[in-house]
């Protein structure tokens, strides 16, 4: 029996860099993305709108490093502004629509490559927004750790430290600290008992 050829198609692909706070999520995506721009590739960057903590355009990491980016209000604007491009980058993943996933999948299967960074839990310890589809829906996982500011060990967790009950807070030190899992439910109990 023949079999004919298959015919190679677009080599696009999704890749996802998740983590607490302070663990270097942003920093590992704007390391890729100015890689890319190295090499000359065309790159198009995204952030939430309502992401203004450090910069109204620029993504900015905890160290103060930086990269020029686009603000934008719904995870379908990706799908309008990053025509013939070869790399689309997106920050703080968790604060987009459910439809982001589909629309990396989207994007990729365009022969796009794209790295999406953010919080893979909220400061519940519970899966974040799109972010649970688009780490089933990746070729590539990179989780990357803060380390506890209670014990040292590695951090997992993004501990608020303000009372505050909305899930989505935009915050930095003075709002939230990166916690090992046991710190993390140790907070937690202390919380719920000081409530009562």
């Amino acid at each position: 029996m023949f079999l004919e050829p298959r015919k190679a198609g677009p080599k696009g692909w999704i890749e996802v860099i998740c983590g607490s706070m302070f663990s270097g999520k942003t920093e590992e995506l704007i390391r890729r993305l100015k890689r890319a721009q190295y090499a000359n590739l065309k790159v198009e960057i995204f952030k939430p709108a309502m992401d203004v903590r450090y910069d109204l355009e620029q993504i900015v990491s905890h160290d103060a490093n930086s990269i020029k980016s686009t603000p934008i209000h719904s995870s379908s604007n990706l799908l309008l502004i990053s025509a013939n491009v070869d790399i689309v980058g997106v920050d703080e993943a968790q604060f987009f629509d459910e439809g982001l996933p589909e629309v990396c999948e989207t994007l990729a299967s365009k022969g796009v490559r794209v790295i999406v960074a953010g919080l893979d839990m909220d400061f519940l310890g519970h899966p974040f927004g799109p972010m649970p589809a688009l780490l089933a829906k990746a070729e590539f996982v990179t989780k990357v750790h803060a380390i506890c500011m209670r014990c040292g060990d590695f951090a997992t967790h993004s501990y608020r430290l303000v009372e505050n009950e909305s899930t989505v807070l935009l915050g930095e030190k003075e709002s939230y600290e990166p916690r090992c899992r046991s710190c993390f439910n140790e907070g937690l109990s202390k919380r719920k008992t000081d409530s009562i």
